[in-house]
């Protein structure tokens, strides 16, 4: 007799679907179970707000968790950057997989590079930390872009360009990667350049805390430097008092590593490396105004040393200014 079949939440975009449907296989090979799909429609879906307006923090997340609650679907799978850093007590972040590229990246007409961007060039995105982190770039280079809100899904975003309304728009590496559009990708952002959102490129998979049974069996997904990575980026965010709608980027990463991460190599050895930096921006979005400051040490064992190492740095960001440019402080 075949075991039922896990059910998984996950919010309904395209991209959404195709990372749920990667972790779905992923977690039938550890279980032997077969795994369902279950669809949910969540706010941040619905609302043609920006998302800076509506919020930014949870609003993807709150319907996927009221429905594990509700005992509707047995675990979800979240976009980690769309977490708030607030763990609920009823809920466990079970599993952390292998974090996809991080980096930011441009789809522009003609195939433009950034460095060959007009000045005047039109650039889309719904975030404020893209916005103060390019419009910095374009003040140090001598040069200026429009950044232009934009909302909506993959083909949404590259529509605009492709009818000529925006002349690049910025999207997430991973996301193109993840419903296998990265031929679109016209350029890779430096995260020199562009710090990611903390988060980004890595799935949070997550389930009630009382469910033991499902909770060791998604841990087999987890990856501990993914997840030590993360959760540094997240407490320095969490302690900036900062929802995810804020202009602040993080990245924890292995400072010999990156040239090879930067390469597309991910999995490259990571045994040899005992250190991990943490870096950290806040802007205000026209980019006149930038805190970005790092920190390196020893690659954190415990859910506590990552916690404080971000607890850290922020501090420091704080020391620095970076309070008043973040416009309305989270509640």
């Amino acid at each position: 007799m075949t075991e039922k079949a896990l059910r998984l939440g996950t919010r309904r975009s395209k991209l959404a679907m195709a990372q749920s449907g990667q972790v779905a296989e992923a977690v039938s090979q550890v279980t032997g179970r077969p795994v369902e799909l279950v669809p949910i429609t969540t706010y941040g879906d619905t609302s043609r707000e920006h998302l800076a307006q509506i919020g930014g923090t949870g609003v993807f997340v709150a319907a996927l968790r009221e429905a594990l609650a509700r005992g509707e679907v047995d675990f979800a799978v979240h976009s980690l950057k769309d977490l708030p850093t607030a763990q609920p007590d009823e809920l466990v972040l079970a599993a952390v997989p292998v974090r996809e590229d991080p980096r930011d990246v441009l789809v522009t007409r003609d195939a433009l590079k950034l460095t060959d961007l007009p000045r005047g060039a039109r650039v889309g995105t719904g975030s404020p930390r893209r916005m103060a982190q390019l419009n910095a770039y374009a003040r140090a280079h001598g040069t200026d872009i429009e950044t232009v809100p934009i909302r909506g899904n993959v083909d949404t975003r590259i529509g605009y360009v492709r009818n000529g309304e925006l002349d690049a728009v910025v999207l997430a590496a991973a996301g193109m990667n993840r419903i296998g559009r990265s031929d679109e990708v016209t350029d890779f952002l430096s995260v020199d350049t562009v710090l990611p959102a903390p988060g980004q490129g890595a799935l949070a998979v997550e389930c009630a805390a009382d469910d033991a049974d499902l909770i060791a069996a998604l841990a087999e997904l987890d990856d501990p430097f993914t997840r030590a990575a993360v959760t540094a980026e997240r407490s320095l965010l969490a302690a900036l008092e900062a929802g995810c709608s804020a202009p602040v980027g993080a990245l924890a990463d292995l400072p010999p590593l990156s040239a090879p991460f930067e390469r597309g190599d991910p999995q490259a050895d990571r045994q040899t490396v005992k250190e991990m930096r943490l870096r950290g921006v806040v802007g205000t979005t026209d980019g006149s105004t930038l805190v970005q400051l790092s920190t390196t040490g020893p690659v954190p064992g415990t859910h506590e040393a990552a916690m404080a190492l971000g607890r850290e740095l922020a501090a420091e960001m704080l020391a620095q200014g970076a309070a008043g440019l973040m416009g309305e402080r989270a509640l």
